[in-house]
């Protein structure tokens, strides 16, 4: 069975060499009892740890059946050890943290036997020796005989070919030692039992087999013979070929358990463990929380400042760009060095470029087509023209223009705003854009689920049919005072004395006024159809728009609109601060399908050469001009237009003259930039009202949040790559602009949060490392019990790194229930503080994705002290206390 030649077993202690071993030649049979004695440090324990395969031989070699072990690896010792050894330890050496039944199966785990066949087999072994009875207790709840009988149990369970027991009686009394001793006369029937003792009385009476020790070298040894020593070699081969292997759930066991036993500090470490994840998860909490009120105050602010492509407009983006110390060019500079800015060179760019004519038919057909995908970055898309809504108000004395908005006219605002208007095809244009801007009466979004988690209803609801408009408050409940005199709340007849006395410098007080839901809900106002106003006698047609008794008489059958509720900003929500009335674009829909089929349109439209109101051919003064400038020079030009009064003299100056070229003028003079006097259909058409619903003078984009809108712009972008030079939009992101320098912000403190996530991991880390180390220190004898009963280096580190996981799942799982209690504290400050509620939300994925992180961590963290456990020497592990 086993044969020992020439084994030679060397010790280092310091500098000195001590010889435990010097030269053991043995031979044992299959079955049998072998006692060896000898005196303290004589190498008898030392002999049966190599024999079980605990300790390595220095020199000599050690032959399981016909095997020699000079060629095995540590799988093969572990194997020999689970398979075909078992011991019995003097200190019985069983794991305190597990059951009795469970001690005993532990071998079982590492042969691969199956939870049922293993209970099975380690009942038996209880049953044999004599505690069936005492399965489910702890070790401390044994008395020394019982804890004997259990280790006794455990290494016959798994059926081994050799038992080996060292001092198996040292620590009982003479009874108890007699029960033991008649258990392994027994056991030794069918295999080798080895015994180490100091009880010569006892080998005498019970062993079949004395060999004495001396200075590790054996003395005597009374064997008449062995039996069985010859036994095929491919025994011993297919018993190496078997492997052992802990399960996970093995090891999570093991550990939990031993978890168990020391609940207080698992409790604490798994807190202590959990404060750097409490940290990160309250970080993500309110990271989480404030974006999403920054997504609800962006998509807010997107409905209140879309992307806005106006058919005539002036592109100041670069002149923003530098306004804001915005690099749009990503230019990279090198200290030390000054460099040279633009800013003169780009506004001086953008004001000689004028206004650019955008071709909105196409573009809207392109945003329409579904097959740009232009919908998912979408939340509405709003169109305007240059047809107003025609609106009065009936329900006072005499009707009252709402809108267009008089209240510029009657103020005498206008008149400056027109003087300040005529220098330059820009003024022009941007003073236009304003005015259109300045009317009270806006349409809302074409969008009712966005609508609805915009506004809050004070009083009715929101417009559900086009001859429906809603009174829309700012966040303070305020209409503003130009809303006020606008819809005839305030008394236009007094703005303009209060603007004559701010020309003066003279301060003006106004009165605060107050009204009830009520009284705005009876506000009455109706609309005409831009064209109601024209008449035709004969065959010309003529303007009533001043006969305020034919206004009078028209409004009793024009559309009336009604008030159905009031409203304000949500509390997300970013408006403007002036209020307003806000109708449904259907309104807007039905007006211009009217106006195009009104009988002055038709034959407007019908006969484009000829003035309808003078019935006249168009003034050809402009084309003519034109034809002119091809053969002048562009200062003989400009004057010749000055001098037969074709433009206002002075309206380019004449030091800006010498910018101009002949293909700006005609510029110009096309975009209706530089007027040259003389009627034309374009102002008949806009005079009327006329637009096609095909080609809008703006188009408003509301994305849903920053990154569609930036999807959006990308997508814009090829769209002018593809439609040419020609047919490309230009437009001003101002929104884009800012939104540059906000983004640097909001890097910078989420690089400052990264920082202190980082530090909280690595604290968490070296924390998780250092506990599970001392639990490696603790549990150094489990460690020896396990490798005595054949676990792998693999195994041991199993255990641990399953140590860690459960105290990093135990950690993750405290941050969070703690972080969900932290954040309902948060959230009631900052609610009181802000105003704004439920800022602090931790998402449930990123909770499960901490409790894996804290796992992950604390098994990273683990890895050292679980090797270390690993590679612990057995039998020093041993003979820890």
């Amino acid at each position: 069975m086993l044969v020992l030649k020439n084994i030679v077993k060397d010790y280092s202690a310091g500098d000195a060499r001590v010889e435990a071993l010097r030269g053991v030649d043995l031979e044992f049979g299959d079955s049998e009892f072998a006692a060896i004695l000898g005196p303290s440090g004589c190498g008898k324990t030392t002999l049966l740890n190599i024999i079980g395969g605990l300790d390595r031989y220095t020199s000599g070699d050690l032959v399981i059946r016909g095997k020699s072990t000079k060629q095995f690896t540590e799988r093969d010792w572990d194997t020999y050890r689970n398979h075909s050894v078992g011991f019995v330890f003097q200190s019985y050496n069983l794991i305190p943290h597990q059951t009795v039944l469970s001690n005993v199966e532990l071998a079982l785990t590492l042969s691969g036997v199956s939870r049922e066949e293993r209970r099975r087999r380690a009942a038996e072994a209880l049953e044999k020796v004599g505690l069936g009875n005492q399965m489910k207790k702890k070790p401390n709840q044994l008395s020394g005989g019982q804890m004997q009988r259990v280790a006794i149990a455990r290494a016959l369970v798994n059926d081994p070919e050799v038992l080996l027991a060292d001092e198996p009686t040292g620590a009982l009394d003479s009874e108890t030692s007699i029960q033991v001793m008649e258990i392994l006369r027994q056991v030794a029937k069918d295999r080798l039992v080895i015994m180490v003792t100091h009880n010569p009385e006892l080998a005498d009476q019970y062993a079949t087999r004395i060999i004495r020790l001396l200075d590790g070298k054996v003395v005597s040894d009374n064997a008449a013979g062995t039996e069985g020593t010859g036994a095929e070699e491919t025994a011993a081969e297919n018993e190496a070929g078997r492997k052992t292997s802990m399960g996970f759930l093995t090891a999570l066991n093991l550990s939990l358990n031993n978890l168990m036993t020391k609940k207080g500090r698992t409790i604490l470490t798994a807190f202590a463990g959990s404060i750097g994840i409490i940290g990160i998860a309250l970080i993500l909490s309110l990271s989480n929380g404030v974006n999403r009120y920054i997504e609800r105050v962006q998509r807010d602010t997107l409905s209140s400042y879309p992307l806005q492509i106006d058919e005539r407009t002036v592109d100041m983006t670069e002149t923003m760009a530098g306004l804001m110390d915005i690099d749009l060019e990503g230019k990279e500079r090198a200290d030390g060095k000054v460099y040279s800015g633009g800013r003169v060179t780009q506004l001086m760019s953008s004001w000689m470029s004028g206004v650019t004519e955008n071709d909105l038919t196409a573009f809207k057909a392109w945003v329409e087509d579904p097959a740009n995908d232009i919908d998912r970055y979408v939340s509405a898309v709003r169109y305007e023209y240059n047809t107003p809504l025609l609106l009065y108000r009936t329900d006072l004395d005499k009707p009252l223009q709402v809108n267009p908005s008089t209240v510029m006219e009657s103020s005498g605002m206008a008149d400056m705003m027109s003087m300040m208007g005529s220098g330059t095809g820009i003024q022009e244009t941007m003073m236009n854009t304003t005015a259109r801007r300045m009317n009270v009466f806006v349409p809302l979004l074409d969008n009712d689920e966005l609508l609805k988690s915009q506004y809050a209803v004070l009083a009715g609801r929101l417009p559900e049919a086009m001859d429906e408009v809603v009174i829309m408050l700012n966040s303070r409940n305020e209409l503003s005072d130009y809303t006020l005199y606008s819809i005839g709340l305030r008394d236009q007849g007094e703005l303009k004395n209060q603007f004559e006395q701010l020309m003066r410098g003279v301060p003006i007080e106004t009165e605060e006024l107050e009204f009830t839901y009520d009284e705005l809900l009876d506000m009455r106002f109706r609309m005409l159809v831009n064209t109601d106003v024209f008449t035709k006698t004969g065959a010309l047609w003529t303007d009533n728009s001043g006969d305020a008794d034919y206004i009078a008489r028209k409004l009793e059958d024009g559309m009336e609109l009604k008030i159905v509720g009031v409203v304000k900003p949500a509390k997300s929500g970013l408006f403007s601060e002036s209020g307003g009335i806000g109708y449904r674009t259907e309104l807007m829909d039905y007006l211009l399908t009217k106006v195009r089929e009104s009988e002055i349109a038709q034959e407007q439209l019908a006969n484009p050469e000829t003035d309808v109101f003078t019935g006249q051919p168009f003034s050809a003064v402009a084309q003519d001009a034109l034809t002119l400038l091809d053969t002048m020079e562009v200062e003989d030009f400009m004057e010749m237009l000055e001098s037969k009064g074709l433009i206002p003299a002075g309206m380019i100056p004449k030091e800006y003259r010498m910018f101009l070229t002949k293909d700006l003028l005609r510029q110009f003079v096309g975009q209706g930039v530089m007027m040259i006097s003389g009627n034309t259909l374009e102002a008949n058409l806009e005079k009327m009202g006329i637009s096609d619903p095909d080609k809008p003078a703006s188009v408003y984009i509301y994305p849903k949040d920053f990154e569609s809108k930036n999807r959006i712009a990308e997508k814009i972008e090829g769209y002018n790559a593809q439609a040419g030079e020609e047919h490309a939009v230009r437009y001003t992101d101002y929104v884009g602009l800012m939104m540059d320098s906000v983004t640097t912000i909001v890097n910078a403190i989420s690089y400052v949060l990264v920082a202190f996530v980082a530090i909280s991991l690595v604290v968490s880390s070296i924390m998780i490392g250092i506990i599970t180390y001392i639990s490696v220190l603790e549990r150094t004898k489990e460690i020896g019990i396990l490798r005595a009963i054949g676990a792998s280096r693999r195994d041991v580190s199993r255990v641990f790194n399953a140590e860690t996981l459960i105290v990093g799942f135990a950690a993750g799982v405290i941050g969070i229930l703690v972080t969900l209690g932290l954040t309902v504290i948060a959230n009631i400050i900052l609610s009181n503080l802000t105003g704004i509620p439920d800022i602090a939300a931790l998402p449930p994925v990123a909770g499960v994705i901490l409790v894996g992180i804290s796992m992950l961590l604390t098994l990273i963290a683990g890895i050292i002290p679980s090797r270390i456990a690993s590679r612990k020497d057995p039998v020093v592990a041993l003979r820890t206390e």
